[in-house]
């Protein structure tokens, strides 16, 4: 399950209309008793299993807890472009292209996606709120485009 999330502009996302993880897994719980599970590192589900044994369910909760301090995704669109974060403004990604053609040096590729994610400095998750109240978010890149 995952909470409704303001990947770009499509959607018409309102911080209103999210439910929360917490707010589902109590819906469920009152039915099937769930039991949590740690998260692990690098991860981006919650999980619970359920406590008669027959199964497990898992929430995406980027919105109502945020897990950027230990993100480890990189998305790399059709087109050739390097996103640090699935929520990345839409001019913040690096093109690869160059460092993808017959002629070029894999080494460069490497030291590009190395400073790429050494100098992200992409938590917006963990932003959303007081980028919200001061409007000062760029113009989000599209999750269909990001492949989320």
């Amino acid at each position: 399950l995952i909470e409704y999330m303001d990947v770009g502009n499509r959607n018409g996302w309102q911080p209103e209309a999210v439910l929360t993880s917490a707010e589902m897994i109590a819906v469920i719980n009152k039915q099937w008793t769930l039991e949590p599970l740690k998260r692990k590192s690098a991860t981006t589900a919650k999980r619970w299993k359920y406590t008669d044994g027959k199964g497990y369910l898992a929430t995406i909760a980027s919105i109502s807890e945020p897990f950027c301090g230990d993100c480890n995704r990189l998305r790399v669109t059709a087109n050739g472009i390097a996103y640090t974060c699935l929520f990345a403004s839409q001019n913040s990604g690096l093109d690869l292209r160059d460092y993808l053609q017959a002629n070029s040096c894999s080494g460069d590729l490497k030291e590009a996606i190395g400073k790429l994610w050494g100098n992200r400095s992409d938590r917006y998750s963990e932003q959303r709120e007081q980028q919200l109240k001061s409007g000062s978010r760029k113009a989000p890149a599209e999750m269909a485009l990001l492949g989320g």
